[in-house]
């Protein structure tokens, strides 16, 4: 017995896939977009003919020029009379590093507080929702300002004591211990850098050769960490402790925290590690209960439980939620110029009011900020893909 197989309908044609990509009423989008762009054009007129009026020429060459300031604290080698491009790659660098290191600690301090937070101890969970609703539902400023206030009442050197032996809160900074590689070629940095590409490049190999399992993986993180740093230490490198002491009327040693920036770091890590908690505890609800019933059929306590069996499971509604955590981390550690630290807001806007060049330090401004968010954003989205697969896959 044959059946007629009639034919589907035609595949649209490229006038037809460009009909259904611009939409209805094309006449009237096409007007709005030419409004738009005759707006841009005369306000784009207007602030090159002001510009031109002081004195001032557009164009980003003013990088080159010489920036006559200093920066409190810069990661990089930097002094007045250097070009305001090192000034402002400075600045990224700071915000940068309170960015990269908020995200670490508040992911740390959240996922512990939320833990805590469904402790059935009442003291405990009523201590951690009281913290998180006090740093929830207040602004973020208010919270810099008092973290800072804080940091300048703190003794001075000569009366300050030291945490655990080590660690000293002072008014010039927090001093803690450092670790550096002397008598080699490479710094701690270079040693680090080659340990994670190390470990990356084993991983994917592993991975794109599919013999990546739990006990190989452990095993080839191993090895990766290792010959890095074997390889160092036979250059004649030597890891050696840094502990801050007391010498005179200031601290010598280990690693110089300066007020503003511990002000700014605990103010971002406190304020969004209540946000996360709050994710992680919504996260961990989220996983019915006969998940934890199985869990404790098989004879797990509850750190098993929510470590092997609930939070993987959780992370595919934690993942989406603490990226935007993230984002909104980077962006208020622009926050940092109400406290002075020298973070890439602060030294663009030093040097749009040294330059005059107001439009193009916006611009570096905003690209740069876009593309940190966009590049943290793929790499979270990233990650949750493989969740959300792992978590649907049967």
């Amino acid at each position: 017995m044959f059946r007629t197989v009639l034919p589907g309908p035609p595949r649209p044609g490229i006038l037809g896939k460009i009909r259904a990509w611009w939409g209805g009423w094309p006449l009237g989008q096409l007007a709005f977009l030419l409004a738009v762009a005759a707006l841009g054009a005369l306000f784009v007129g207007n602030v090159l003919e002001t510009m031109a009026r002081i004195g001032i020429l557009p164009g980003f060459g003013f990088l080159s020029s010489s920036a006559n300031f200093e920066i409190g604290e810069s990661p990089i080698a930097f002094r007045a009379g250097d070009t305001y491009l090192r000034a402002i790659l400075a600045g990224l660098v700071n915000t940068l590093k309170v960015s990269l290191l908020g995200c670490v600690l508040a992911t740390i301090l959240g996922v512990a507080v939320g833990v805590a937070g469904l402790s059935r101890n009442l003291l405990l969970s009523g201590l951690v929702r009281w913290f998180i609703e006090i740093t929830r539902n207040t602004p973020l400023l208010l919270q810099l300002f008092f973290w800072m206030a804080l940091a300048k009442a703190l003794p001075a050197p000569r009366q300050a004591a030291a945490l655990f032996g080590s660690v000293f809160l002072t008014n010039r900074g927090v001093y803690i211990p450092a670790i550096s590689l002397e008598g080699g070629p490479f710094g701690l940095a270079a040693a680090l850098g080659i340990t994670a590409l190390a470990a990356v490049a084993l991983l994917l190999f592993l991975r794109a050769a599919r013999r990546l399992t739990r006990q190989t993986g452990s095993v080839a993180l191993a090895l990766a960490v290792a010959a890095p740093l074997a390889f160092l230490l036979l250059s004649g490198a030597r890891p050696e402790a840094e502990m801050p002491a007391l010498s005179g009327f200031n601290i010598r040693g280990g690693l110089n925290l300066s007020p503003e920036f511990a002000a700014l770091l605990t103010g971002l890590v406190v304020k969004f590690a209540a946000l996360i908690a709050e994710i992680v505890r919504a996260g961990i609800q989220s996983v019915g209960t006969g998940q934890w019933e199985a869990a404790r059929a098989l004879g797990l306590h509850d750190g098993q439980i929510i470590r092997l069996v609930v939070l993987p499971q959780a992370l595919r509604v934690i993942t989406p939620l603490t990226t935007s955590s993230y984002l909104d981390l980077t962006k208020d550690s622009s926050l940092a110029v109400a406290i002075g630290f020298p973070d890439l807001v602060s030294i663009v806007n030093t040097t749009a009011n040294t330059t005059g060049q107001s439009l193009e330090a916006l611009i570096i401004l905003i690209g740069a900020f876009l593309t940190i968010n966009l590049a943290l954003s793929a790499l979270m989205n990233l990650y949750n893909s493989r969740v959300a697969l792992r978590g649907t896959r049967r």
